[in-house]
């Protein structure tokens, strides 16, 4: 009896401690359970969290992809130079509308360009496309005021070039013209650079010889309104020869005629940029005087060939740049009239003091020393465009396009 008592109380501990067992696994297995059912959600929830910042944040990623995408594209595409071959290039007056287009040339051509330019009549927006580019830089400086930079070559382009321009502010511009000429001249002395002045057909004033040529003296009113500009680049030549004679400086002289093109300003007060405006707004092109001086017009793509043909070159004398094709001002508001296809009527104002009744050069020099010539031609373009007079002409704040 006594055996059988304690074998029952074996069994029964057994059983306990089996129940025991039986419950812990059970409550473990009910723990597990609502830990992995808590993880699924969470995991559920988090995937759907990812999935929404993934729906949020793609637009996001696709433009930083364009953006990077537009960052390694944003550059024209240079060509590749070897040290020897690139030059470091200065081009004072850089960011305005010859100097732009010249800039462009150069720094696709492979060189280091330095543009220095303080914005009277340049706007940064012209060369906005070569910032950041390891070749390129833009510095705000004024010429009147030394400039120290280590350079091969110079294009000093700096001056207000239309007469509205140069005549708001004599006096700065024949403080740029000459003072400014005289700091690059010291400069290209110092670092034994060449340099190359942007001269003007103006130096020819109202001239009494047709076509003129480089000998040809001119015939300028020194204390006219356009002398702050005409007699500046007079003097600005003779600063240049002064130096080459006197301190061994390499000079270029590029006597530039009249040109037109893209980034020209539309109230810059040119010719050309005045009769377009005037008869894209539907107002009266104005001519000054009867219409029948004459104007030789080149296009820029033209000119910046031969700055940098005569920048190359051993010529050390003035050469003339421009188109021989000459026409006068009311052939040419006739022709603009007529490409825009405008209604506008020609007005007729008083002449304007010491205007130019003639001007064509004569480019036989740069034929034959430069083996260089225009080869955009306006009659051509204006024949073609008068069998399909649509105007492509882009009306902002810039000519961006003239035919």
């Amino acid at each position: 009896m006594m055996r059988m008592s304690c074998l029952i109380t074996v069994i029964n501990r057994r059983i306990m401690k089996l129940l025991v067992a039986l419950g812990l696994i059970a409550y473990i297995a009910s723990v597990w359970g609502t830990y992995t059912n808590m993880r699924m959600i969470q995991e559920h929830n988090e995937l759907k969290i990812e999935q929404r910042i993934d729906e949020a944040v793609a637009p996001l990623r696709e433009k930083i992809q364009d953006l990077e995408l537009s960052l390694t594209q944003k550059y024209p595409p240079v060509k590749f130079l070897s040290e020897k071959d690139r030059k470091r290039i200065l081009i004072t007056g850089g960011a305005g509308f010859v100097g732009s287009h010249l800039t462009d040339k150069l720094m696709m051509d492979g060189h280091e360009v330095t543009v220095v330019d303080n914005f009277f009549t340049g706007r940064k927006r012209n060369v906005e496309h070569w910032i950041g580019h390891e070749n390129f830089e833009l510095i705000n400086h004024d010429v009147v005021e030394p400039l120290y930079i280590e350079v091969d070559q110079i294009y000093h382009l700096a001056s207000p070039a239309s007469p509205p321009n140069y005549m708001y502010n004599p006096i700065k511009t024949l403080k740029t013209n000459t003072i400014g000429t005289l700091n690059m001249l010291g400069l290209a002395k110092r670092v034994g650079a060449r340099l190359l002045l942007a001269s003007t057909s103006e130096v020819y004033g109202d001239p009494e010889v047709h076509p003129q040529n480089e000998d040809y003296w001119g015939h300028v009113n020194p204390i006219g309104p356009r002398a702050c500009y005409d007699e500046g680049k007079r003097v600005a030549e003779t600063m240049c020869y002064a130096y080459m004679k006197q301190e061994g400086v390499e000079v270029r002289v590029a006597r530039i005629f009249n040109t037109f093109g893209p980034r020209m300003h539309m109230n810059d007060g040119r010719v050309v940029s005045n009769f377009i405006l005037q008869a894209l707004q539907g107002e009266p092109l104005t001519v000054y005087g009867s219409g029948s001086q004459t104007r030789a017009f080149q296009y820029v793509s033209d000119l910046v060939n031969g700055l940098v043909s005569l920048m190359n070159s051993n010529i050390s004398s003035p050469v003339n740049l421009g188109n021989p094709e000459e026409h006068t001002i009311l052939e040419f508001a006739q022709m603009i009239k007529s490409l825009v296809v405008s209604r506008s009527h020609i007005q007729f104002l008083p002449e304007a003091q010491d205007d130019p009744q003639r001007r064509r050069p004569d480019i036989r020099k740069a034929k034959m020393l430069l083996g260089w010539e225009p080869v955009v031609s306006i009659t051509s373009h204006y024949t073609a465009k008068k069998k399909n007079p649509m105007p492509d002409v882009n009306v902002d704040s810039d000519l961006k396009v003239v035919w």
